[in-house]
């Protein structure tokens, strides 16, 4: 959370954070409140309002809407103003939760998330190299296992996310892993496979952007709208925010240092991780 932005900055409102009082438009004004009350902290209506330039009754309707789904939670009204005391509202942590998975080139690593990011649970595994069949059983027992946590809190669990390498058949010598094992890979569908086999929408991403993207959300980067992001795993990999949003580019994982199937040949040995 912006927890390094400077004294004054909350009263600016945020570039692009402008929602609409047109019809139709609910859940782009109630993603928009979400991401301010995310970014900024406890905020009362009248703060959303200004900041969005939505009427005062849409705001209340749309935080009454998402206090009901349990998104936002009711803080302890701030008195000693002229009028009504301010009521700040903030995310509930139990709101939703989220499973992220990174298949890495030497280990796997899970985390299962609260609505404001706190981490519930943390699991990881190492191996030579990844294979597709023990990646999917590692995780979906995984998962159970979070549902099992979560209780009848499973039912709040909003997605699975996926962080991983692109092409890793590509990368057989480099982990001293058999080309045939890891060309297992190739064209294989990991995402269909997985929401075939689970509940939950699923989501895919490059691991070195996703982790640009977990900065941008969840980091302390004092309210930067543009940055690079270097990500140092078994490679080293990057990430670019422009404009306050996560750019993945054309080819999905833009700003990344090493991408040798399109833009050059291979890196020499000196110049990768471990």
């Amino acid at each position: 959370m912006d927890s390094g932005t400077e004294h004054g900055a909350r009263d600016a409102p945020p570039l692009l954070a402008r929602g609409t009082n047109q019809a139709g438009m609910r859940e782009q004004n109630e993603r928009l409140v979400l991401s301010l009350v995310r970014r900024r902290g406890a905020l009362a209506k009248s703060e959303i309002a200004r900041m969005t330039g939505l009427s005062a009754q849409t705001v209340s309707v749309i935080m009454r809407r998402l206090e009901a789904d349990h998104l936002l939670r009711r803080g302890t009204p701030q008195r000693g103003r002229v009028g009504q005391p301010m009521v700040p509202l903030s995310l509930d942590p139990e709101g939703a939760f989220f499973i992220g998975v990174k298949v890495g080139r030497r280990s796997l690593d899970m985390v299962l998330v609260d609505f404001v990011g706190g981490i519930r649970r943390r699991a990881g595994a190492s191996y030579g190299f990844p294979t597709p069949e023990g990646t999917l059983a590692w995780v979906l027992d995984e998962v159970r296992a979070c549902e099992a946590l979560l209780g009848d809190r499973a039912e709040r669990i909003a997605g699975v996310g996926l962080a991983i390498p692109f092409e890793l058949w590509a990368w057989a010598e480099e982990v001293g892993a058999p080309e045939a094992e890891l060309a297992a890979w190739r064209g294989l569908d990991l995402r269909g496979e997985f929401a075939a086999r689970l509940p939950y929408p699923v989501y895919m991403q490059n691991d070195a952007t996703a982790a640009c993207g977990a900065e941008l959300a969840f980091g302390e980067h004092a309210g930067l709208m543009d940055f690079i992001y270097f990500y140092v795993g078994a490679f080293i990999g990057g990430g670019l925010v422009l404009n306050g949003g996560l750019f993945a580019g054309r080819t999905g994982n833009a700003a990344s240092p090493i991408h040798r199937s399109r833009w050059g040949p291979k890196p020499s040995q000196s110049a990768v991780g471990s």
